[in-house]
């Protein structure tokens, strides 16, 4: 039975109203009540619309912006399928992502980047490809391009075009700088693709440097060339690299060693300015061979702090650490919204997570969690709400919150500890943004990082009367993480270029630099007895959490703070076209007074929106059909028509599917035909019959996410008909589950169920969780074939004997009324057995995984591996069916017992350099009732 075949999109809520800004280049969609940030937004993008796209030489066309404003994840995308860009509007709390710029005004010119990188893509055989098949084929034209160029481009250009951006803020590179200063200079191929073991810098971080070395020793628009060389003629392996020699006289394996030359040279001088302050680290239970952090360091007493812990092997999870002691799990957090700190106070932890509508995937809400660490109990303290930041007074009965509601505004907010009831919230006049507060010990005063249009400010302000008094000028410095104590304010900053503790004192505004670490110090916090100061200091395995005693007179007074950071691309802040069009940095202001007209948007009038032609891409990523696919710019509706050839059976077929997903239930329908071919065989050889069909299915399916804490949780329920009717079957002989020369009409209700502990990055499998399936489909009508067939399937996941092994255990029971016609199987079947249908089939497995070896092998440029798995199984099951001898007509039970044993073995590897890893491998069956042995391939993951 056919079942729906359009993926699931991400939408916003249905009943939310949605108006458009028009501009020269620009379509901005923004829902009711974001009109004012709407307004300046699209300001600001005709304002930088040139400047983005000059050193590509490619003003692109005109591009729709789509404002999500209902999420508080902080983020934002481009893409080509269809062709938009989407900006999360909720300003990060995170400072290494924004700086001291506004959110928005950065979105504005990292996402435009990727669209004008894209357009470069519209000339040669590319752009024939994009006359063929659409933008499904203009974006395969892209594949050849690194991943690390599309990123490291767009924050290249970011940080040239801005006042500040991430190449100019140094939490940014600090694995890179890390990993050189101890002499870990891994390969090109390592460096592109990854490791299990290892903290590989992203490809954000890897291409800003390689991007901006190529544009500092030769030509600020040196990419332009080697982007028109590439999709001039895209079609042959490492066709980019070729295109990046002629224009620099270096291939990318060249260009990435001489940059880690360069970068090497520039940190080795810096470490040797460096004058360290001593401090002790924390004992802790993790493997120095494998990437693991320990971060937002609180003290719960004198002697013990409370820290995160995560990792290439590790989940998210509070530990306690101890001044001489062993680490301790405190607890495993759900879906942390992570905004670079924790806050412990009166015996209690807070913080954020994320809140999953259960429908609408756009709206996503930053609830507050408290956890006693004595008793252990955990309160949900609020539910649907928009808290980015928290902080638990010094006694626990009071939190600090930032507030960032979904029109672009932002609030602290005193909440009372015990029940989440708002007790007050201040004054916020000016519009300003406000980052992780944290109180004072007289639970009267809170110290804030401000960030306004020049920049940030640390504030100090009166919860009880709304009055605030900075105690440090608006700079363009990425303040952050401020801790009050006594006459001081701690805070972290990267004034010297390496991030480090600082402090003010409140009474005169003097500064002074705490700590002067090598690589980077966050995150201050004081003892209770005020003697040392814990703080998380980086290390190259990882963060680590350390101590110092806190003697304010050993503090050496901070240097002035520059007028701006000083970047790897600061050379062409004045050597850029853009750079010189917009300033070096975005104006405070925007062009232009008069506010833009705004019109009503509608989903149905725009639901067809074509993206794909010609050769399309179907749904499932693993076909090609000749025809359209549309999706619609706020993603509620999708379809796809065309016509397909079968080249095995050399017949011809036709379909078109539709899915609208506006309403809480999807609505799905779809609609095929054509002709199909085949042989049966017989005593006297085989029969060869064509026919033709037409199928129609419609139906409903309703998929939540239950995600609440450290199990990912979906449900989802369907209800579906689908109806076939076949003509010219004149064959005597067919297959029971084929329709012949007649009509089906069947209802298929589904359910399924996702139940399952969080997984790290070097788990192979799920550790803990359950899974439920369970269908029901029969033949209710009168008309045509008739058939019923229920079946359950349940499995659940336990930890292997080693950290990231894990066990599966599954069992199905399916049972139908084989009348005249067999549906296809609902549960589990022995692996290597052909399947054979029965009245009642028990099915089970039993599934050992692990990861064999972990590796960083280069075969030259074509192959890199980085992990071999093997699992081992051994399922069974048993049929019986009822059946008529033909001789008498007499009825007799047949009953078959199958059993098959094997093993896996798979690589985790990746091709030709790119970044999406792909499994593949063998599997061997051993089948106990022939006593055949049997070899597969085995594909795992194609990576997309």
């Amino acid at each position: 039975m056919a079942q729906p075949t359009l993926p699931l999109l991400n939408q916003a809520p249905g009943n939310l109203h949605w108006y458009r800004l028009r501009t020269a280049h620009f379509q901005v969609l923004y829902p009711q009540g974001f009109e004012q940030a709407a307004q300046r937004t699209a300001r600001r993008l005709e304002q930088v619309y040139l400047p983005v796209s000059a050193s590509l030489e490619r003003p692109p066309r005109r591009l729709s912006v789509v404002l999500q404003n209902q999420t508080t994840n902080s983020n934002g995308f481009a893409t080509l399928t269809p062709r938009r860009t989407e900006f999360y509007t909720t300003p990060p709390q995170d400072p290494s992502l924004a700086g001291t710029l506004d959110w928005l005004d950065l979105l504005s010119v990292h996402e435009f980047r990727h669209i004008v990188q894209y357009e470069k893509a519209l000339q040669g055989l590319s752009k024939l490809a994009y006359g063929v098949a659409g933008y499904g084929g203009l974006s395969l034209m892209t594949l050849g391009v690194p991943d690390w160029f599309f990123e490291g481009d767009a924050v290249g250009t970011e940080t040239v075009l801005t006042r500040n951006g991430r190449g100019r803020i140094p939490n940014f590179d600090l694995g890179m700088r890390a990993n050189l200063l101890a002499g870990r200079r891994f390969s090109y191929s390592k460096a592109v693709a990854g490791s299990y073991r290892d903290n590989v810098p992203n490809h954000y971080v890897l291409g800003y440097f390689l991007t901006t070395y190529a544009k500092r020793h030769t030509d600020p628009n040196v990419w332009s060339g080697v982007l028109n060389r590439y999709y001039n003629f895209p079609v042959y392996p490492f066709s980019f690299s070729n295109g990046l020699k002629q224009g620099t006289g270096l291939t990318v394996e060249e260009l990435y060693q001489r940059t880690l030359n360069d970068l090497d040279s520039t940190w080795h001088q810096q470490q040797q300015r460096l004058t360290l302050t001593p401090a002790t680290a924390f004992r802790v239970a993790a493997n120095p061979k494998i990437f693991t952090e320990y971060q937002y360091p609180q003290y719960v007493n004198d002697s013990t702090v409370l820290a995160v812990k995560t990792g290439l092997g590790d989940i998210s999870q509070l530990v306690l650490l101890s001044r001489g002691g062993q680490e301790r799990r405190a607890f495993v957090q759900g879906l942390v919204n992570d905004p670079g700190m924790l806050s412990v106070g009166g015996g209690k932890v807070c913080w954020p997570e994320y809140g999953l509508h259960p429908r609408w995937s756009q709206k996503i809400y930053s609830e507050l969690r408290v956890l006693d660490l004595t008793t252990g109990h955990l309160t949900r303290l609020t539910t649907k709400s928009r808290y980015t930041a928290a902080a638990l007074s010094p006694d626990g009965t009071k939190l600090i919150a930032v507030r960032s509601d979904s029109a672009y505004h932002n609030q602290l907010v005193v909440l009372d500890a015990r029940n989440g009831q708002t007790q007050r919230v201040l004054p916020n006049p000016a519009g300003d943004f406000y980052q992780q507060p944290r109180w004072s010990a007289d639970q009267r005063t809170v110290a804030v990082v401000t960030l306004k249009p020049a920049g940030k400010t640390i504030e100090l302000v009166n919860v009880e009367t709304g009055q605030r008094r900075a105690v440090l000028p608006v700079t363009n410095t990425n303040l952050s993480q401020p801790q009050p104590w006594g006459n001081y304010v701690l805070y972290s900053s990267p004034q010297s270029g390496i991030d480090n503790l600082y402090a003010v004192e409140i009474s005169s505004g003097r500064a002074f630099q705490v700590s002067s670490r090598p690589l980077a110090a966050y995150h201050a916090a004081v003892s209770p007895d005020g003697q040392r100061l814990a703080f998380q200091d980086f290390q190259v395995e990882g963060s680590r959490v350390a101590e110092m005693p806190l003697v304010p007179a050993q503090w050496q007074p901070a240097t002035n703070q520059p007028a701006a950071p000083v970047g790897y691309a600061e050379p062409l802040v004045n050597q850029d076209e853009g750079a010189r069009l917009v300033g070096a940095v975005l104006p405070d202001s925007i062009p232009g007074t008069q506010p833009l007209p705004a019109e009503r948007y509608r989903r149905l009038p725009h639901a067809l929106n074509a993206f794909g032609w010609g050769l399309v891409q179907t749904p499932s990523g693993q076909g090609v059909t000749l025809g359209v696919r549309s999706q619609d710019l706020l993603s509620t509706t999708q379809a796809v028509a065309g016509v397909s050839y079968d080249q095995v059976e050399r017949t011809t077929g036709y379909s078109a599917d539709v899915s609208y997903q506006g309403w809480f239930p999807v609505l799905d329908a779809g609609f095929s035909g054509g002709q199909r071919r085949t042989n049966i065989p017989t005593a006297d050889g085989f029969i060869n019959d064509k026919w033709s069909y037409n199928r129609f299915t419609a139906g409903v399916r309703l998929p939540l996410a239950l995600t609440r804490s450290k199990y990912q949780q979906t449900l989802s329920l369907g209800a579906y008909y689908s109806g076939e009717q076949v003509r010219g079957y004149d064959s005597r002989l067919r297959y029971r589950d084929q329709i012949g020369n007649n009509s089906l009409h069947a209802l298929n209700y589904t359910l399924s169920y996702y139940h399952v502990l969080k997984q790290s990055y070097r788990d192979v499998a799920p550790r803990w969780g359950q899974v439920l399936s369970a269908s029901f489909r029969n033949t209710p009508f009168s008309t045509g074939l008739q058939a019923q067939q229920w079946a359950v399937t349940g499995g659940m996941y336990f930890p292997g004997l080693l950290k990231h092994h894990s066990i599966r255990v599954r069992g199905g029971y399916q049972r139908q009324q084989q009348n005249s016609y067999n549906f296809s199987t609902a549960t589990i079947y022995p692996r290597g057995e052909g399947y054979v249908s029965y009245d009642r089939l028990r099915a089970g497995s039993f599934e050992y995984r692990m990861p064999i070896a972990d590796m960083h092998l280069a075969l030259g440029r074509w192959l890199y591996i980085q992990r071999l798995k093997g699992a081992g199984f051994f399922d069974l099951a048993t049929g019986q069916s009822k059946v008529i001898r033909p001789t008498d007509g007499q009825q007799f039970n047949v009953q078959r017992y199958s059993r098959t044993t094997g093993l896996d073995l798979s690589f985790v590897f990746n091709v030709l350099r790119l970044r999406t890893p792909f499994e593949a491998g063998a599997r061997t069956i051993y089948n106990v009732r022939t006593g055949s042995w049997e070899v597969q391939p085995l594909v795992l993951d194609i990576g997309f």
